[in-house]
C-alpha cells in the first residue's frame, strides 16, 4: 500500500508539473503610434513596396508606402533588411483545447454524444495554454479553433494568439457549424472492422439520416419560436442546440462539412442545397476530383493535413501535396489549414511551401495562409493583408516564412507588441547554458 501511494503521488506531482499555466505576459494595448521603418513590406494584396514604412496606431494600420507621415511622438522601429507579412492564419486546429494529449483533464475539444450543434470552442480556449506562445513564435497570430467528434461537433471560434482571456482573444465566433462527415468509403476496403459491410452502410446511413433530422427539427423550433409573439400562439421552451443553428438556417452562419473522398464531397453538397445552407468543406484529401463541382457551386475548401501519406495505395507518391495546385488550376477557392493538432500548428507555412513546391505558384501558397483564409472565414475586412483601415496584425521576419531558416524578429497583434519567447526557446536557452559551461559549445 505505501509503494502503491507513493507511485500515485509521483504521477500526481509529474501531471502537476506540466500543467502549470503559461508564464508569458499578454502584449499591452497600444498606446502610441508605431512605424516600422526601412524594411520590405509584403501586402499581400497590394504588392510588393521595398524600404517602406507601416504605421499603426490603436491597433489599426493607419498607412502603408514609402512617403507616410510620421507623427512626433511615433515610437519608430529600424527594419531594414527584415520584411513584414500581415499575421499568418491557421484555419484549422485545436490549440488552446488541448494541452497534454495523455491527461483526459486538460482535453476540451469533444463533448459526449453525436449533436452538439450549441458547443462553442472559444469558451472552453485556454489563454494560459503553453501552445499559443509556441504557435505563434512561427508567425502565425490568428488559429480557427475547431471542435471535434463523429458528427455535429458544434461551432468554432477565431481566436488571436495573446491576450488575458478568451473574451480578449476571440476575433469572431462563431465561424461556422462543424459536422463531420460519415465515411462513405467502400465496406470492402475497410479492415480490422468488427461490423460486417452491411452493417458499415447501415450504420452510414443513419448518422446521414440524424443529420438531416436534426436540421428538420431544428426548423421546426425556428418556426415554432418567431410564431410565438402571434396571438394565441403558446410558449415553447428554448433548447439550445437548436437556437444555435439558427443562424446557420438563416444563412449567416456557414456549416464546415469535415469529408475527403468524393463521394463524401459531392453527398455533403447534395444535402447542402437540400437544406439550402452555405458550405466550406475542410479536409478535401479528393476536391481536386470533383474540382468543377466545387467551381460551379462556389464553394470553398479548407486543404488540411498536407504532411501526409497518399490516400489510397495506389495513388502517386505526391498526391498529398498537389491537391493546392490542381484546386487553384481550377479556380476553386481554397486555403491551406494545419493539421488539426495543437503541438505541431507552427508548421503551416511549411505545409504552404511543400505545395508550392509542388506546383502551387509561391505567392498562391502565401495567400493560402493569410489572405484566402481570411476571406473563407469572414474576416477579410481585419486581417490577411497589410492595407490601411485593418487591424494591425503583423510579423517582421528575417526573410520568406516559407523558408525554415527565417525567424520572426517582431510580432503585433491588433497593435499589441507580442513576446516571441516561449517554453521551446526557454528550453533552448537553458541547455545552450549548460553546454557553453561543460565546454562543449563557445
Amino acid at each position: 500500500m505505501k509503494i502503491k501511494f507513493i507511485l500515485t503521488y509521483a504521477l500526481i506531482f509529474v501531471f502537476t508539473l506540466n500543467l502549470i499555466a503559461s508564464d508569458i505576459i499578454p502584449g499591452k494595448p497600444q498606446n502610441k503610434p508605431i512605424a516600422l521603418v526601412g524594411g520590405t513590406i509584403h501586402t499581400i494584396t497590394q504588392g510588393t513596396i521595398e524600404n517602406g514604412v507601416v504605421l499603426f496606431d490603436k491597433g489599426k494600420i493607419i498607412a502603408v508606402g514609402k512617403n507616410v507621415n510620421i507623427p512626433k511622438d511615433a515610437e519608430i522601429i529600424n527594419i531594414s533588411g527584415k520584411h513584414v507579412y500581415p499575421g499568418l492564419i491557421n484555419a484549422f486546429t485545436t490549440v488552446g483545447l488541448i494541452e497534454i494529449g495523455a491527461v483526459r483533464a486538460t482535453r476540451d475539444v469533444t463533448e459526449v454524444g453525436l449533436i452538439n450543434p450549441n458547443v462553442r470552442a472559444e469558451v472552453a480556449f485556454n489563454p494560459d495554454s503553453e501552445h499559443p506562445p509556441v504557435t505563434r513564435a512561427n508567425g502565425i497570430t490568428t488559429v480557427l479553433v475547431v471542435p471535434t467528434g463523429e458528427l455535429i461537433a458544434g461551432q468554432s471560434a477565431l481566436m488571436m494568439l495573446d491576450g488575458w482571456t478568451w473574451e480578449e482573444m476571440t476575433l469572431k465566433a462563431p465561424v461556422g457549424l462543424h459536422i463531420y462527415w460519415p465515411r462513405m468509403i467502400p465496406p470492402s476496403t475497410v479492415r480490422f472492422s468488427r461490423q460486417s459491410p452491411e452493417e458499415l452502410k447501415k450504420e452510414t446511413e443513419r448518422r446521414l439520416q440524424l443529420i438531416r433530422e436534426t436540421f428538420q427539427k431544428a426548423r421546426a423550433y425556428k418556426k415554432a419560436k418567431e410564431s410565438e409573439a402571434q396571438k394565441g400562439i403558446p410558449y415553447h421552451e428554448t433548447d439550445l442546440k437548436y437556437e444555435a443553428m439558427i443562424p446557420v438556417l438563416e444563412g449567416k452562419v456557414p456549416v464546415f462539412v469535415h469529408a475527403n473522398s468524393s463521394k463524401e464531397i459531392l453527398s455533403a453538397i447534395e444535402w447542402a442545397e437540400s437544406e439550402k445552407v452555405k458550405i466550406v468543406i475542410v479536409g478535401g484529401s479528393d476536391a481536386w476530383k470533383v474540382a468543377d463541382v466545387l467551381k460551379n457551386k462556389n464553394i470553398p475548401v479548407i486543404l488540411t493535413n498536407i504532411h501526409r501519406l497518399p490516400s489510397t495505395r495506389d495513388s502517386e507518391y505526391d498526391e498529398p501535396f498537389t491537391v493546392a495546385y490542381k484546386l487553384y488550376k481550377a479556380g476553386v477557392k481554397f486555403c491551406i489549414g494545419g493539421e488539426g493538432g495543437y503541438y505541431n500548428e507552427r508548421n503551416l507555412p511549411y505545409q504552404a511551401a511543400t505545395c508550392a513546391a509542388f506546383g502551387l505558384p509561391k505567392d498562391e501558397a502565401l495567400k493560402a495562409i493569410a489572405i484566402y483564409p481570411a476571406e473563407i472565414l469572414g474576416v477579410a475586412d481585419k486581417v490577411g493583408s497589410i492595407e490601411p483601415g485593418k487591424d494591425a496584425t503583423l510579423i517582421v521576419t528575417t526573410g520568406d516564412p516559407l523558408e525554415i531558416p527565417t525567424q520572426v524578429v517582431y510580432e503585433f497583434i491588433q497593435g499589441r507588441k507580442v513576446d516571441l519567447t516561449n517554453r521551446q526557446t526557454k528550453l533552448y536557452e537553458k541547455y545552450l547554458e549548460k553546454y557553453r559551461r561543460l565546454g562543449l559549445l563557445k
